[in-house]
């Protein structure tokens, strides 16, 4: 039996003050133990910690989706109201397609959580065979995000051509239709 590769996800942490060492970044290790946990299959994490560029931004999901080939991409921070929060205008650019309901349902359960979600402006979206969801920045919402969300993403990754995630049911259940 040959064995498979690991899956690529592309994780990438924006922060204009954790990018320049003003403060540890938490995003990206939210998202690696999350990970860890929630997943079955082999994985690699291609990380990124960058400003609150939008240019620069976009040019890196572009990177992780089009020549690192990450079956899904993970982004944490900039997602609010403030002029610097750009990742859902930089996602948005470089999407083929905008998935509401990642976004709608991100913020609902939020809401469960802060008042405030509905400040927020994360989507899903997708570029070419690759999932991107744009996260919160705080590792406790990164996690509640997550737990509401992602049963939904092994099965979308199958229907745009992605490689099959499998999860650990004690963690995350993956909603796949009954055949």
């Amino acid at each position: 039996m040959p064995v498979l590769a690991p899956v690529r996800i592309g994780l990438i942490s924006v922060s204009d003050r954790a990018s320049q060492g003003i403060y540890e970044d938490l995003g990206l290790p939210a998202l690696q133990t999350w990970l860890d946990e929630a997943l079955v299959t082999p994985w690699q994490a291609l990380t990124r910690l960058i400003p609150d560029e939008q240019l620069l931004i976009e040019t890196t999901l572009i990177e992780l989706c089009d020549r690192e080939d990450c079956a899904l991409v993970l982004t944490t921070g900039g997602t609010g109201p403030s002029p610097r929060d750009v990742t859902p205008d930089a996602t948005r650019n470089v999407a083929h397609r905008v998935l509401d309901g990642f976004g709608e349902q991100m913020r609902a359960v939020s809401l469960n959580f802060v008042p405030t979600a509905i400040l927020s402006r994360q989507i899903g979206a997708t570029r070419g065979r690759t999932l991107i969801l744009n996260l919160p920045g705080q590792p406790r919402a990164i996690k509640q995000t997550l737990d509401g969300v992602f049963a939904a993403v092994p099965y979308c990754i199958d229907l745009i051509g992605g490689p099959r995630l499998e999860t650990r049911s004690e963690v995350i259940v993956a909603f796949r239709p009954k055949k």
